[in-house]
C-alpha cells in the first residue's frame, strides 16, 4: 500500500541533487528500505555502502524510477520524482553488467539513447565524438562489444550514460567485474572524471576501499537503514556503531564500562585494564558500550615498559609481512588484538612468543554504541 507522502521543507542550504524523505520499500515480509532519509548535494560524489541485502541497490533503483517506493518521498533537483516517469528523470544508470548491445558498434551504443530522444543527427555525431574523446576511446568507435576488454566496456557504458548529459549519474557496482589492478586504475579515473564534469555521482558498492577512495560522503547501510552518514575520514576515524567499525576496515573491539574522568576525558574499564579516552562526544552514562581502535593506531613497545598509562602486555602469536607494512596478531588474556606496523628501515621485528607492550593513544580510542 502506498504510504503517506511527507512534504517536508528542504533544510539544507547547499543545492540538493537528490533528497530522500522517510523512504519505505518492502518485498513481501522483507523490508528493503525502512524510513531512509538523506540529502545528496549537487556536484557530490556520494556512495551507498553496505553488505549484500542492505537495501543500497533498492534505493538506487527507486531514485532511477526502476522501482516504486511503498512510502516516503524523493525529490530530484527539488522536484517530486513521483511526477517524473523513469524515462524522463534527469538521471542515467551505469550497471555492473555494462548492458551494451552486442550487435551495435561502440559509437552506435553511445548514440542509442540520443536517437530514442529524436535528437538531430548532426548534434548526435558531435556529442558522441566529444564523449568518445572524454573517455579516451575514440579509436574504439567502430568496434563491437565482443572486441573490447572489460575496462573498455566500462568506459563505453560510462560514455553512453554521459552523452545524455544527466544531472545525476547512478553507478551500480560499476567496477565490480574488473580485476583488482584495473579496478584501482579506474577508481582514480572515475573520481577525476566526476571532478572534471561536476555531475552528481551516486555509487552503490560493497567495497569499503572503493568507497573511501572515491567518495565525498558515504552512507553506510545495514538492514534497510542508514547506520552512519559522513565523509570518508569521519566514517573511518570515528565510526558510531560496532557494525560500521567492523565493516569499514579492521577494528579491535573491547567490551567496556565507561565513566567521566576529572580532566574531561572518559575512563573505559575493560578486561585488559582502564583506559583514558579523549575526543569523545558520546554520552558516558550510556551502558553497553564498546571501546575500539584501528590496528594501525596501536603502538608496539618492547623492553621493560610495564605500568605505562593506556597500555597492556600481550604475546605475539604471529605476523604477516606485507611489503609496506607488517600485520601482527597478538593475544592479551583471552582477547585477540590485531596491530599494523609500517615497515621502515630501522623498524624492530617482533617474533612469535615475544611479550610486548601495546600502547593505545587516548586520542585514537573510540566509544561505540552496542
Amino acid at each position: 500500500m502506498q504510504g503517506e507522502r511527507h512534504l517536508e521543507p528542504q533544510k539544507c542550504s547547499v543545492p540538493l541533487a537528490v533528497e530522500v524523505v522517510s523512504l519505505l520499500r518492502q518485498f513481501g515480509s522483507v523490508v528493503a528500505l525502512s524510513g531512509v532519509s538523506l540529502e545528496i548535494r549537487k556536484g557530490e560524489f556520494f556512495s551507498l555502502l553496505g553488505p549484500s541485502g542492505c537495501g543500497k541497490t533498492t534505493l538506487l533503483r527507486v531514485i532511477a524510477g526502476l522501482d516504486l517506493p511503498d512510502g516516503g518521498l524523493i525529490r530530484i533537483s527539488g522536484r517530486d520524482a513521483a511526477e517524473i516517469p523513469a524515462h524522463r528523470r534527469p538521471v542515467n544508470t551505469v550497471f555492473q553488467s555494462y548492458a551494451l548491445f552486442p550487435h551495435l558498434t561502440v559509437s552506435d551504443n553511445i548514440a542509442f539513447g540520443l536517437r530514442m530522444k529524436k535528437i538531430a543527427a548532426a548534434e548526435i555525431v558531435d556529442r558522441v565524438q566529444r564523449v568518445l574523446a572524454l573517455m579516451q576511446i575514440t579509436e574504439l568507435a567502430t568496434r563491437k562489444p565482443a572486441q573490447l576488454s572489460g575496462g573498455q566496456k566500462q568506459r563505453v557504458a560510462l560514455a553512453r550514460a554521459l552523452v545524455n548529459e544527466p544531472e545525476v549519474l547512478l553507478l551500480d557496482e560499476p567496477l565490480g567485474a574488473l580485476d583488482l589492478q584495473l579496478r584501482r586504475q579506474l577508481q582514480v579515473e572515475l573520481h577525476q572524471l566526476q571532478r572534471k564534469l561536476g555531475i552528481t555521482f551516486i555509487m552503490v558498492t560493497h567495497d569499503q576501499e572503493e568507497a573511501l577512495v572515491m567518495s565525498d560522503r558515504i552512507a553506510v547501510m545495514n538492514g534497510g537503514k542508514i547506520e552512519q552518514l559522513g565523509s570518508a575520514r569521519e566514517i573511518y576515524e570515528r565510526p558510531r556503531t560496532r557494525f560500521v567499525a567492523q565493516f569499514i576496515g579492521q577494528c579491535n573491539l573491547f567490551k567496556a564500562d565507561v565513566r567521566p574522568a576529572n580532566n574531561g576525558d572518559i575512563l573505559a574499564r575493560t578486561e585488559l585494564g582502564e583506559f583514558s579516552v579523549s575526543n569523545v562526544s558520546k554520552d558516558p552514562t550510556r551502558p553497553g558500550s564498546f571501546m575500539a581502535i584501528r590496528p594501525e593506531k596501536i603502538q608496539l613497545l618492547g623492553g621493560a615498559t610495564c605500568g605505562m598509562k593506556n597500555s597492556f602486555a600481550a604475546r605475539i602469536e604471529g605476523f604477516t609481512y606485507c611489503g609496506a607494512e607488517t600485520r601482527y596478531r597478538l593475544l592479551a588474556g583471552q582477547q585477540t588484538v590485531n596491530v599494523v606496523v609500517m615497515n621502515r628501515e630501522a623498524s624492530a621485528v617482533f617474533q612469535p612468543g615475544e611479550t610486548v607492550q601495546c600502547l593505545l593513544p587516548a586520542e585514537h580510542l573510540i566509544l561505540l554504541d552496542a
